[in-house]
């Protein structure tokens, strides 16, 4: 079959683990809204028949033999998706597939990516609230625009960009994160549009304590992600400016310039030359060519 019969408009991809109060429901309704589009759900090891469920409502399933993660399960089944535009959404009934409408609309317009974003409500709880609150104003302040909602699952991309970026994605939830930055980066137009979420059904797959402890890494790698050297310049300042205060209190008090300001002065350099050499690496990554 040559390439060109094989490619379809659209292609709905749904992770899930443990979903089957929710998934056949969710399939459905994506079903029905775009009859047309190939509906892919990743069963990602579940042991509830969730996989089997989905099947029978009329999705093509793609089963993990084990857990390996909700990013894992998206890159599984962007691989597996034949559509020129790749739509993503959560299989526990929080994303309705009718709001896809919007997102589609967008592309249209030009955009390469197009993401539901949710307004405060919308979160578990107060800690997920204030955890997503923090990472939208961090990526905002690196890249310099308003983000909305960074970590939503419900989006819309161009299938070519998308795939370019697999070798990024990480196995873990933080794929949102990931793709979104990467996107700005390499300069192309992405665009948030508020959504409805719905209440999950079930129980939720994030562990506020174990999860918790990637807080500071998922910061580090919006950092990385988009502008490494305006996270490590103002350290590098910072230790400067440590060591520029305690030499002039070392040179005051005793007369002498001591190892402890050497050592802080070097931290400084070294800290600027990582950022300078990861900003360059950054540049190669997310260059268009």
């Amino acid at each position: 079959m040559s390439k060109a019969t094989d490619t379809i408009a659209l292609t709905i991809i749904i992770p899930a683990k443990n979903e089957a109060k929710a998934i056949g429901d969710v399939v459905a309704t994506a079903r029905a809204e775009y009859p047309e589009a190939e509906i892919i759900v990743v069963d990602d090891g579940s042991d509830d028949g969730t996989g089997d469920i989905a099947g029978q409502a009329g999705a093509t399933v793609v089963k993990h033999p084990e857990s390996l993660g909700n990013g894992a399960a998206v890159k599984s089944g962007a691989r597996a998706a034949r559509g020129e535009i790749l739509a993503f959404m959560d299989g526990d009934g929080q994303h309705d597939a009718r709001e896809f409408g919007e997102l589609l609309e967008k592309l249209d317009q030009g955009y390469e990516m197009a993401i539901g974003a949710r307004h405060s409500g919308s979160h578990a709880n107060v800690g997920r609230l204030f955890a997503n609150g923090f990472y939208n104003y961090f990526a905002s302040m690196i890249s310099g625009r308003s983000i909305p909602d960074l970590t939503s699952g419900f989006r819309v991309v161009r299938a070519h960009l998308f795939k370019r970026f697999l070798y990024l994605l990480p196995n873990g939830f933080s794929y949102p994160t990931t793709i979104t930055m990467a996107f700005l980066r390499s300069g192309y137009a992405v665009r948030f549009e508020p959504i409805q979420v719905g209440k999950r059904k079930g129980k939720s797959h994030i562990r506020p304590f174990r999860d918790g402890v990637k807080f500071l890494a998922i910061i580090f790698k919006i950092a990385t992600l988009y502008s490494p050297l305006k996270v490590f310049l103002p350290i590098s300042g910072l230790f400067f400016a440590t060591g520029l205060g305690y030499y002039a209190y070392t040179y005051i008090t005793i007369g002498r310039f001591t190892n402890m300001s050497m050592l802080v002065f070097s931290a400084a350099v070294i800290i600027f030359l990582i950022g300078l050499i990861s900003e360059q690496i950054t540049a190669l990554t997310y260059s268009k060519s």
